[in-house]
């Protein structure tokens, strides 16, 4: 079938997989503390999606380079993006003026999609993991699972 990875990259790593209905199915948060446990553990997240086909990952560097090799490696369409562009879908442009407001912003859109998608509500949600999730949404409409952004999640 087919599922997409969403990463907000860092060592705190955000991720959320959605399906090729365009929902979400799960999100969390990851504390990897350094770049050998995430080169590590990017292996163990990948093996436990076995039908990833998209990996789309926020941020840069030498910690994006080691996401984008192991898709590589493991033949998964990789698409790689800014912060501004997930913002513009789904922020206001008084919403993203600061980086915290942006997250502050994210977290109350994130809590939107999880709804929306009938995922599991999160007794906490960290701004990576909230992050994660508009990333996944916006991943799922370059890629064409979703044609528009669906009404609910509208402002």
């Amino acid at each position: 079938m087919g599922s997409l990875l969403a990463v907000d990259l860092g060592l705190k790593t955000g991720l959320a997989l959605y399906g090729k209905n365009g929902r979400l199915i799960w999100y969390r948060s990851h504390n990897f503390g350094t770049a050998a446990r995430l080169k590590r553990g990017i292996r163990i997240i990948l093996n436990s999606v076995p039908d990833c086909a998209w990996l789309v990952l926020e941020g840069g560097g030498s910690l994006a380079d080691i996401w984008k090799h192991e898709a590589a490696r493991r033949r998964i369409a990789f698409h790689q993006i800014s912060a501004e562009q997930w913002r513009k879908m789904l922020l206001y442009p008084r919403e993203h003026r600061s980086r915290s407001g942006a997250k502050k912003s994210a977290c109350g859109v994130a809590k939107r999609i999880i709804e929306w998608s009938g995922a599991p509500r999160p007794t906490t949600l960290r701004h990576d993991t909230a992050e994660a999730i508009i990333i996944g949404l916006w991943g799922t409409m370059f890629v064409g699972w979703l044609k528009n952004l669906p009404a609910e999640l509208k402002r």
